[in-house]
């Protein structure tokens, strides 16, 4: 069982991609993992992109890896998530589809 942060792409998409999150969250729960959820830590939509990072950021260093959902690399806060991850040498899961 690892503690794995869920990135990827929000800005601009329908529901800010929240049921992606949630779809991959639920599936790495199934599967005995435990979780830290974006769209979890931050559900008010108005909640500003600066907030938001530093809220998941701090969050995503608690965590042995980081699955990454489908679009990250258009996302710029994915790939800020995804460097630090890279340069804390934390496990990279590419997930596929948007229920993992």
């Amino acid at each position: 069982m690892k503690r794995i942060y869920v990135a990827g792409p929000m800005s601009g998409l329908p529901e800010l991609n929240f049921p992606a999150f949630h779809a991959a969250a639920a599936a790495l729960r199934a599967k005995g993992h435990e979780v830290v959820n974006p769209a979890e830590i931050n559900a008010d939509p108005s909640a500003g992109w600066n907030t938001c990072m530093r809220q998941d950021i701090a969050q995503l260093v608690t965590c042995e890896a980081i699955a990454l959902l489908p679009g990250w690399e258009k996302s710029r806060g994915a790939r800020l998530e995804a460097h630090i991850a890279g340069q804390l040498e934390m496990q990279v899961l590419y997930l596929e589809g948007a229920a993992a």
